[in-house]
């Protein structure tokens, strides 16, 4: 019994050693995911209230869990520490929690981006007919215009339909040179069409969305698989102290 033991503990020894590492690199990218909560809830925030219809809580889903990782990422440190087989087995109930709920969130990302576009272009197309300079959605759309150095939907001739365009012509988030736009100018179609951006929001918005959505979901599924690793070496750890302490009585 005794040469099993002598046998164990190194492995116990190793095990622990790469656990609490493992752990503190958990606690790290739960740091990263709140990052990228706040740069989406930042950045994002804007293009994400125009594609949904009703506000959107996934920046703030990704600070949760973010904050959630790092409380637990501790834990599995001191866990480790304490080689403790329920602690461990706690830990390891969580990382696979946290595995298929990163899984599903992306996998249901990549399946449904094609209609996240289709959303987009009817809400967006829905904020250029009802703009009136004023509310959340005009300014988020004066704020993408402004930003992105495009006008209208497909192009600057979405605003002809607009029920802003008969009194005040497009918008000045449409001009190419701010200090060269008058209201009159804005509302001749024929002189506007010669001093606002050529490019529609659509394409850009869409393309730029889709470059940064494919930052998020790679860290995501880059994060979720590492999961699987924290799973394996908890369940090891528990396992071989779990047998230890059997041994030693």
């Amino acid at each position: 019994m005794a040469s099993r033991r002598m046998e164990t503990k190194p492995v116990i020894t190793c095990l622990k050693t790469l656990l609490v590492v493992y752990s503190f690199v958990f606690w790290i990218t739960g740091a990263i995911l709140l990052a990228v909560g706040v740069w989406g809830k930042l950045t994002l925030g804007t293009y994400i209230s125009l594609i949904a219809e009703n506000s959107t809580n996934a920046p703030y889903v990704l600070i949760g869990t973010g904050t959630t990782i790092i409380v637990f990422g501790l834990f599995g440190c001191f866990a480790t520490c304490r080689g403790s087989p329920w602690m461990l087995k706690l830990y390891a109930m969580f990382l696979s929690l946290v595995f298929l709920a990163e899984l599903v969130a992306g996998i249901s990302g990549f399946v449904f981006r094609h209609e996240i576009k289709v959303t987009f272009l009817r809400t967006y197309n829905e904020a250029v007919l009802d703009y009136n300079a004023n509310d959340e959605r005009s300014k988020a759309v004066d704020y993408v215009q402004t930003s992105l150095r495009c006008c209208g939907v497909q192009n600057y001739t979405s605003w002809f339909g607009s029920n802003y365009f008969p009194k005040n012509g497009i918008p000045h988030s449409c001009c190419a040179n701010a200090s060269d736009c008058s209201q009159q100018d804005m509302r001749n179609a024929t002189i506007a069409s010669t001093k606002v951006y050529q490019q529609g929001c659509y394409n850009l918005v869409t393309s730029f969305m889709e470059t940064n959505m494919g930052i998020i979901a790679g860290v995501a599924f880059g994060i979720a698989f590492s999961q699987l690793i924290g799973m394996l070496l908890a369940c090891c750890l528990s396992r071989f102290i779990t047998a230890n302490q059997y041994e030693m009585v």
